[in-house]
Protein backbone atom coordinates (compact mmCIF):
# COMPACT_ATOMS: atom_id res chain seq x y z
CA UNK A 1 0.00 0.00 0.00
CA UNK A 2 1.64 3.61 -0.94
CA UNK A 3 1.20 6.14 1.33
CA UNK A 4 -1.39 7.62 -0.88
CA UNK A 5 -4.82 5.90 -0.47
CA UNK A 6 -5.52 6.58 -4.29
CA UNK A 7 -9.13 5.67 -4.32
CA UNK A 8 -9.83 8.55 -1.97
CA UNK A 9 -6.92 10.35 -2.59
CA UNK A 10 -6.24 10.69 0.84
CA UNK A 11 -3.45 10.15 2.72
CA UNK A 12 -3.25 6.77 4.19
CA UNK A 13 -3.88 6.76 8.19
CA UNK A 14 -3.37 4.23 10.52
CA UNK A 15 -7.33 3.17 10.24
CA UNK A 16 -7.92 3.19 14.69
CA UNK A 17 -9.14 6.98 13.95
CA UNK A 18 -11.55 5.88 11.54
CA UNK A 19 -13.49 9.15 10.31
CA UNK A 20 -14.25 11.07 13.15
CA UNK A 21 -12.69 14.72 12.61
CA UNK A 22 -11.36 14.73 16.61
CA UNK A 23 -10.14 11.45 16.16
CA UNK A 24 -8.57 12.25 12.75
CA UNK A 25 -6.72 15.44 13.81
CA UNK A 26 -5.52 13.78 17.34
CA UNK A 27 -4.04 11.08 15.03
CA UNK A 28 -2.39 13.38 12.39
CA UNK A 29 -1.24 16.03 15.08
CA UNK A 30 -0.64 14.72 18.45
CA UNK A 31 -0.38 10.99 18.26
CA UNK A 32 3.59 9.99 18.33
CA UNK A 33 4.38 13.36 18.25
CA UNK A 34 7.41 13.33 20.38
CA UNK A 35 6.44 15.83 23.79
CA UNK A 36 8.89 17.05 26.21
CA UNK A 37 6.87 19.94 28.27
CA UNK A 38 6.40 18.25 31.34
CA UNK A 39 2.68 19.86 31.65
CA UNK A 40 1.97 18.06 28.81
CA UNK A 41 3.57 15.02 29.63
CA UNK A 42 1.48 15.14 32.95
CA UNK A 43 -2.06 16.11 31.78
CA UNK A 44 -1.35 13.11 29.03
CA UNK A 45 -0.61 10.54 31.89
CA UNK A 46 -3.65 11.25 33.78
CA UNK A 47 -6.11 11.78 31.13
CA UNK A 48 -4.17 7.81 29.70
CA UNK A 49 -5.48 6.89 33.61
CA UNK A 50 -8.81 8.57 33.12
CA UNK A 51 -9.03 5.86 30.06
CA UNK A 52 -9.07 2.95 32.31
CA UNK A 53 -12.15 0.55 31.24
CA UNK A 54 -13.18 3.42 28.40
CA UNK A 55 -12.45 4.11 25.09
CA UNK A 56 -9.93 7.09 24.20
CA UNK A 57 -12.07 8.61 22.16
CA UNK A 58 -14.54 9.52 25.42
CA UNK A 59 -11.46 10.95 27.47
CA UNK A 60 -10.47 13.10 23.83
CA UNK A 61 -13.81 14.59 23.89
CA UNK A 62 -13.88 15.67 27.30
CA UNK A 63 -9.93 17.00 27.17
CA UNK A 64 -11.46 20.70 27.55
CA UNK A 65 -13.74 19.70 30.29
CA UNK A 66 -10.74 17.87 32.26
CA UNK A 67 -8.53 21.49 31.76
CA UNK A 68 -11.22 23.56 33.57
CA UNK A 69 -11.71 21.35 35.82
CA UNK A 70 -8.18 20.35 37.10
CA UNK A 71 -7.13 23.96 36.65
CA UNK A 72 -5.46 23.10 33.07
CA UNK A 73 -3.73 20.69 35.11
CA UNK A 74 -1.77 22.81 37.55
CA UNK A 75 -0.13 19.80 39.68
CA UNK A 76 1.08 22.71 42.54
CA UNK A 77 -2.87 23.14 42.72
CA UNK A 78 -4.14 19.54 42.33
CA UNK A 79 -1.49 18.47 44.97
CA UNK A 80 -3.44 20.75 47.37
CA UNK A 81 -7.21 19.81 46.69
CA UNK A 82 -9.06 19.50 49.51
CA UNK A 83 -12.78 17.53 50.20
CA UNK A 84 -14.51 20.36 48.68
CA UNK A 85 -12.82 20.51 45.41
CA UNK A 86 -12.96 16.70 45.65
CA UNK A 87 -16.44 16.67 45.94
CA UNK A 88 -17.02 19.67 43.16
CA UNK A 89 -15.28 16.82 40.73
CA UNK A 90 -17.40 14.28 41.44
CA UNK A 91 -20.30 16.21 40.90
CA UNK A 92 -19.15 17.51 37.26
CA UNK A 93 -20.73 15.70 34.70
CA UNK A 94 -18.26 17.09 32.33
CA UNK A 95 -15.73 14.43 33.01
CA UNK A 96 -15.55 11.16 34.33
CA UNK A 97 -17.06 11.09 37.45
CA UNK A 98 -14.81 7.98 38.96
CA UNK A 99 -14.19 8.54 43.09
CA UNK A 100 -10.91 6.35 42.85
CA UNK A 101 -9.03 8.19 39.55
CA UNK A 102 -9.82 11.77 40.56
CA UNK A 103 -8.08 10.48 43.66
CA UNK A 104 -5.70 8.75 41.64
CA UNK A 105 -5.19 12.54 39.88
CA UNK A 106 -4.54 14.08 42.74
CA UNK A 107 -2.52 11.75 44.42
CA UNK A 108 -0.52 11.68 41.16
CA UNK A 109 0.07 15.43 41.47
CA UNK A 110 1.55 14.98 44.61
CA UNK A 111 4.26 12.31 43.18
CA UNK A 112 5.10 14.17 39.89
CA UNK A 113 6.25 17.26 42.02
CA UNK A 114 8.31 14.95 43.94
CA UNK A 115 9.37 13.34 40.73
CA UNK A 116 9.92 17.19 39.43
CA UNK A 117 11.95 18.33 42.67
CA UNK A 118 14.52 14.96 41.91
CA UNK A 119 14.85 15.21 38.56
CA UNK A 120 14.67 18.61 37.61
CA UNK A 121 12.05 18.09 35.00
CA UNK A 122 9.19 15.23 34.40
CA UNK A 123 10.89 15.38 30.93
CA UNK A 124 13.89 14.15 31.96
CA UNK A 125 12.64 11.31 34.53
CA UNK A 126 10.15 10.16 31.83
CA UNK A 127 12.55 10.03 28.44
CA UNK A 128 14.90 7.86 30.35
CA UNK A 129 13.09 5.05 29.75
CA UNK A 130 13.69 5.04 25.97
CA UNK A 131 17.61 6.49 26.60
CA UNK A 132 15.82 10.12 25.61
CA UNK A 133 14.89 8.93 21.96
CA UNK A 134 11.87 7.53 20.01
CA UNK A 135 11.84 3.84 19.03
CA UNK A 136 10.32 3.53 15.83
CA UNK A 137 8.73 0.58 15.20
CA UNK A 138 8.02 -1.15 11.88
CA UNK A 139 4.03 -2.36 12.10
CA UNK A 140 2.13 -3.19 9.02
CA UNK A 141 -0.72 -3.72 10.95
CA UNK A 142 -3.01 -2.95 14.15
CA UNK A 143 -2.18 -6.02 15.32
CA UNK A 144 1.25 -5.95 15.03
CA UNK A 145 1.28 -3.32 17.55
CA UNK A 146 1.79 -4.50 21.36
CA UNK A 147 -0.53 -3.35 24.40
CA UNK A 148 2.96 -3.57 26.40
CA UNK A 149 6.14 -4.11 26.67
CA UNK A 150 9.51 -4.99 28.85
CA UNK A 151 9.92 -0.92 28.80
CA UNK A 152 6.39 -0.06 30.03
CA UNK A 153 6.30 -2.67 32.66
CA UNK A 154 10.08 -1.21 33.87
CA UNK A 155 7.87 2.64 33.67
CA UNK A 156 4.67 1.21 35.22
CA UNK A 157 6.75 -0.60 37.86
CA UNK A 158 8.54 2.80 38.60
CA UNK A 159 6.22 4.96 38.64
CA UNK A 160 4.36 2.82 41.08
CA UNK A 161 6.78 3.10 43.80
CA UNK A 162 6.75 6.50 43.56
CA UNK A 163 3.33 6.77 44.06
CA UNK A 164 1.49 6.90 41.53
CA UNK A 165 -2.02 5.13 40.34
CA UNK A 166 -3.58 3.80 37.34
CA UNK A 167 -0.51 3.54 36.13
CA UNK A 168 -0.31 0.40 34.84
CA UNK A 169 2.12 -1.52 31.99
CA UNK A 170 -0.71 -0.80 29.38
CA UNK A 171 -1.99 2.48 30.13
CA UNK A 172 1.96 3.27 29.97
CA UNK A 173 2.41 2.03 26.58
CA UNK A 174 -0.36 3.94 25.76
CA UNK A 175 1.29 7.10 27.07
CA UNK A 176 4.46 6.19 25.23
CA UNK A 177 2.39 5.74 22.24
CA UNK A 178 0.88 9.64 22.60
CA UNK A 179 3.98 11.05 23.57
CA UNK A 180 6.30 10.08 20.76
CA UNK A 181 8.33 7.74 23.00
CA UNK A 182 7.43 5.02 20.62
CA UNK A 183 6.00 5.64 16.92
CA UNK A 184 3.57 3.10 16.27
CA UNK A 185 2.20 4.20 12.95
CA UNK A 186 1.70 1.79 10.82
CA UNK A 187 4.51 2.06 8.35
CA UNK A 188 1.96 2.66 5.29
CA UNK A 189 0.68 5.43 7.01
CA UNK A 190 1.76 8.74 5.76
CA UNK A 191 2.72 10.56 9.57
CA UNK A 192 5.13 7.39 9.99
CA UNK A 193 8.05 8.38 7.88
CA UNK A 194 7.52 12.18 8.62
CA UNK A 195 7.97 11.14 12.65
CA UNK A 196 11.19 9.74 11.28
CA UNK A 197 12.63 12.35 9.86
Amino acid sequence: MNSKNEKSNQFYRCPWCGSDPVYVKYHDEVWGVPEHNDKKLFEKLLLDGAQAGLSWITILKKTENYRKAFDNFNATKMANYDQEKFDELMSNSGIVRNKLKIKAFIQNAKSYLEIQKEFGTFDKYIWQFVDYKTIHNKLKTLNDAPSKTEISDAMSKDLKKRGFNFVGSTICYAFMQAVGMVNDHLVDCFRYDELRK
